[in-house]
Parts: C-alpha cells; sequence; structure tokens
C-alpha cells in the first residue's frame, strides 16, 4: 500500500474508533477492567509530595522508614493484542471484511486502554509469529498499530494460535489483559491457553461471517481454501454436503467454546453482520458487574 493511501486509511480509522472509544467505551472499559480500583497493592519507600494519609504506619514502624500503601488505581494495566492475520481473515460477505473489522475493534480496544493510561502491544500471528510489537504508551504508538494492522502481510497463510500463545507466554510475564481477536478456525492450542489463562486475563473475540456458519444451497460453486490454495466444485445442493459443511464448522466453534470455558479465559462472538459496538459494550457490561 502507498504510503500516502495508508495515511488516509489510518486517519479514518483513527477518527472513527478514536470517538468511539472516548465517548462510548472509556467508562465502560474502565469498569469492566480490574486494576483501578482502591484496592490495596503492596507497600513502597514514602516519596516526597506522596499523601501522608496512605502512609502504612505498622511497616514504618517495623522498617524505622516511612513507607506509604500503593493502591491498584495508581498501577498501569498492560494491554495485549493477539491479532489472526491468515488468510481466512480475508473473507466477508457483508460491507466488510473479518480483517477490517478486526482492524477498527483493535483500534477501539487501544485508544480505550490509553485513554485509562495503559500500555498497549501486539502479536500478529498466522501459522507462526508474524510480528511482536512490545506494549508502550501513547497516540504515535496506537498509530502505529493501525498502521501494521492496515499494511502487514502475512508471510504465511495458515492459523497456528497455539505457537502465538506460546510466544505470548514466553515474551509477557507481567500480568496482563488480552485479547485473541481470530476466527478461530484452529485447534490444538489448549495447553497454551491453560497456560496463558493462569497469569492473563484473557478475551477470545471471535469473528463470524454469517456465510460461514452454513453453506447456502446455490448449486454447483467452485470453492478455494484462503489458507491452503486448495479448489474443489462443490455441489451445495446436495443436503449431505451442506451438512458436513455446518458439522466442520460447529466442531470449530464447539472447540473454541470448551476450551476458553475449560481454561477459564472469557470470550465473545462478534458477526460480520452485526454491530461490534452493541456486542463489546454489552461484554464490557457483563464484566463490570
Amino acid at each position: 500500500m502507498e504510503t500516502s493511501e495508508l495515511l488516509k486509511k489510518v486517519r479514518k480509522i483513527e477518527i472513527k474508533t478514536k470517538g468511539l472509544s472516548k465517548h462510548i467505551f472509556s467508562g465502560e472499559y474502565h469498569s469492566a477492567f480490574k486494576g483501578r480500583g482502591m484496592s490495596f497493592s503492596e507497600v513502597r519507600d514514602y516519596h516526597y509530595g506522596d499523601d501522608i494519609r496512605n502512609i502504612d504506619w505498622n511497616v514504618t514502624a517495623r522498617t524505622g522508614d516511612p513507607h506509604v500503601k500503593i493502591f491498584e488505581e495508581e498501577r498501569e494495566l498492560t494491554v495485549m493484542l493477539i491479532i489472526d492475520i491468515s488468510q481466512s481473515s480475508f473473507f466477508g460477505t457483508t460491507n466488510q471484511m473479518k480483517n477490517e473489522i478486526l482492524t477498527e475493534i483493535c483500534a477501539v480496544l487501544a485508544f480505550s486502554a490509553i485513554n485509562n493510561n495503559d500500555k498497549v502491544g501486539v502479536l500478529f500471528f498466522s501459522n507462526k509469529v508474524e510480528k511482536f510489537i512490545p506494549p508502550k504508551k501513547g497516540k504515535q504508538h496506537i498509530l502505529r498499530i493501525i498502521r501494521e494492522l492496515l499494511d502487514l502481510q502475512p508471510t504465511e497463510k495458515g492459523t497456528n494460535l497455539g505457537v502465538a500463545l506460546k510466544y505470548f507466554n514466553n515474551v509477557i510475564k507481567k500480568r496482563s489483559i488480552c485479547f485473541i481477536l481470530s476466527d478461530f478456525l484452529d485447534k490444538d492450542y489448549d495447553n497454551p491457553l491453560r497456560i496463558a489463562a493462569r497469569r492473563h486475563d484473557i478475551i477470545g473475540i471471535h469473528l463470524v461471517d454469517p456465510r460461514e456458519e452454513a453453506l447456502p444451497n446455490v448449486g454447483l460453486i467452485r470453492a478455494v481454501d484462503a489458507e491452503t490454495g486448495q479448489a474443489n466444485w462443490i455441489d451445495t445442493a446436495v443436503p449431505a454436503v451442506r451438512e458436513r459443511y455446518a458439522n466442520w464448522f460447529g466442531e470449530h466453534v464447539n472447540y473454541f467454546t470448551q476450551t476458553f470455558l475449560k481454561s477459564g479465559a472469557d470470550k465473545v462472538t462478534i458477526r460480520t453482520n452485526e454491530s461490534y459496538v452493541n456486542a463489546l459494550l454489552k461484554f464490557f457490561k457483563k464484566r463490570s458487574k
């Protein structure tokens, strides 16, 4: 993508998603993700200017040096976005392809995070880790993430969430809020997900196009697997063909649902023909109860 065209797209995404995060999501995000309440976290040495009401007199008496209590609201959060950029994300039968909606959702989450003074990092994956951007703060950092979302081309076509989660478990040691954005047309990620969920707050955002859930009865069609490149003629007028496809898709959905449930991770499904704004708001409100 040419630089001028890319910058225009970045600006368009920024205007739309920054407004959503500021006016709609900031309060919901703040409430949904803990770490900004007044719960006690730790003590540290007193620094000039600290509120004397926060002095921990027991620790001060024991050590002989003044110490203050630190509360969760004084500690920043780290938000990680693990993003599926495999070829299956470049699919869509509605107004937007999955990767376009994915880009907007990521931008909304990233702007919501920096509005709350949190760090944001990104891990792009296909069937390998394509790129890792360490967590940082600031608008320019978020704009870089959006540029990468729009312009990064995967070197591989397949999907392997397990590989991405193993990498994530190795590089992010501090507890984080981790959003995994994918169509989850993959399996065998149960063990790395379970390990990740022990330390991090994991949320799977499942993007689904309505045409992926069931084949339409439109007769003979030529179907190409986006991730393997294999082309086949399929007779969608045959009920057994449609049933096999529905079963295949259902197995992936069931694996996603059960795996996230068993690991203790959270999840939300967003369909491309529905408003992701409403879906995220509903999810945030549920989390904040």
